[in-house]
């Protein structure tokens, strides 16, 4: 699938902006421009709020059978277009080709999930206290929902929100990240061609501030639901707040991974330093700070090093590529200043820590040790390729340096001990724990966060909750 200009989708058409307005698309491997993206202005918003006032109208009252099949003809389609949509993602994000395949089809078992389990938003008959009245639970779509997404996971990001809101009834509107925009409109495209009535599902691109400024305070947008940063979360949860809109909030992290004295340090080395590198460190739930217990800790940090330094790194669509660009140059800088932090603070660069080559967001996978407490990357999410190697003497330290900072999104653990899985699935703060494997978010698990890392999950079967309202009705009859 050859790249292509990104257009807005409103009522089932793909169309320019109004102002004919656009935003180049780069290739972060090369920083060449490869395509364009309509941006959006108030106009089109309006546009897109009126469609999807009667789409959700059709859309709640079609059968959730209906809806279900419907929804699983489009995991049908992504299955059979994974590998185009994958490049386009690599293309666009920088990811090696295998992983944005990966991303595709995953989109599909998140589809199929949601369309079965909205098949059984069950109500209830409640025993009455009289024998002429009939109490009833009913559930119900909470209306057009405003999906904001990110660019590192642009398909996965997209499709958690939108397979909820389409299998409990609602239409939404997706604001999808400018930087990715042609995967997650081919993802749409695959819901259009299973037959999704127009309305139902838009799609637009633009001022971040903006578009989320008019839907959120907007009448007709009764559900937000976002996943990206804290600080840029908290704000549009506290406007929601104002308007008493309902909202799901997936935002940042700092992903412990404690390695007691008794782990498969081959294990942990496969699985948390696996995952370290995966979408070059651009993932919410990636490792970043490696607790690891002084005995092992050197053990540990030679073969984290030799993992990194085989890294083949180059353009995702390379043969062979493990580890492609970073996504933007904002991260490039901030990679560099992490470890230009880290030196200044006395930490030792084991591998990395610079740029490579001059074309393109390549940056080396690194690994920190010897780090102070108060060096940035302990206290900020790198989001990037860098790991931070942090030494404890017993498990209360490790638990006390997992719990420390207010994020609480994902974490890991490697033990042979029962006894000590069970004291971390206890003790630690977080809405994610693995352990002695790699985090997969597997459709049928919850996903999300306690903290600053948001609320509400995005997965398992709480993942229609918050789509859905609640309603009582008691009927006397005289």
């Amino acid at each position: 699938m050859s790249y292509k200009n990104t257009q807005l989708l409103i009522d089932n058409q793909w169309c320019d902006a109004a102002s004919g307005k656009t935003l180049p698309v780069e290739n972060p491997a090369t920083g060449l421009e490869i395509g364009r993206v309509a941006y959006a202005g108030i106009v089109d918003l309006d546009r897109a709020l009126a469609s999807a006032q009667k789409g959700f109208t059709l859309w709640r009252n079609t059968p959730a059978l209906e809806r279900s099949n419907i929804m699983r003809k489009a995991a049908v389609l992504m299955r059979e277009r994974a590998a185009e949509i994958g490049a386009l993602m690599t293309q666009e994000q920088g990811k090696p080709l295998a992983e944005a395949k990966g991303e595709a089809l995953m989109s599909a078992e998140i589809i199929e999930w949601c369309a079965e389990e909205g098949r059984r938003t069950y109500g209830r008959i409640v025993p009455p206290r009289a024998m002429n009245v009939s109490a009833q639970v009913q559930k119900e779509p909470v209306g057009i929902v405003a999906a904001f997404t990110p660019w590192n996971f642009p398909i996965n990001q997209v499709v958690r929100k939108l397979s909820a809101a389409l299998a409990t009834g609602c239409s939404i509107i997706v604001k999808a990240p400018e930087e990715t925009p042609a995967s997650p409109a081919a993802l749409i495209q695959a819901f259009v061609d299973a037959g999704v009535p127009p309305g139902v599902i838009s799609l637009v691109y633009g001022s971040p501030a903006e578009i989320s400024g008019y839907l959120i305070p907007h009448p007709l947008v009764r559900k937000i639901t976002f996943t990206g940063s804290t600080p840029v979360g908290k704000q549009l949860a506290a406007m929601a707040g104002q308007y008493m809109k309902r909202s799901t909030m997936e935002l940042g992290g700092h992903a412990p991974v404690i390695v007691a004295a008794d782990a498969d340090i081959a294990l942990a080395l496969k699985t948390a330093g696996s995952l370290k590198f995966r979408n070059a460190g651009q993932v919410c739930i990636s490792p970043t700070r490696f607790l690891v217990h002084n005995s092992i800790k050197t053990e540990f940090t030679k073969g984290l090093v030799a993992m990194a330094e085989k890294l083949k790194v180059a353009d995702g669509m390379a043969d062979g590529t493990q580890m492609g660009a970073l996504a933007n140059s904002r991260r490039l800088d901030a990679m560099l200043a992490l470890t230009e932090d880290a030196r200044a603070k006395g930490a030792t660069v084991a591998t990395g820590g610079e740029r490579m080559g001059s074309v393109g967001n390549f940056f080396a996978p690194t690994v920190l040790t010897d780090l102070p407490m108060n060096a940035d990357v302990m206290n900020t999410e790198p989001f990037g390729p860098m790991a931070a190697i942090h030494g404890f003497e017993d498990l209360d330290e490790a638990i006390a340096e997992s719990n420390r900072l207010p994020f609480g999104l994902a974490s890991y653990a490697f033990t042979r001990s029962l006894k000590t899985a069970h004291t971390l699935g206890q003790r630690l703060e977080v809405g994610m724990l693995w352990i002695n494997q790699g985090g997969v978010s597997w459709a049928e698990m919850p996903f999300g966060g306690v903290k600053d890392s948001g609320y509400g999950s995005e997965g398992g079967t709480e993942i229609l909750d918050a789509y859905i309202n609640t309603k009582m009705v008691s009927i006397a009859c005289v």
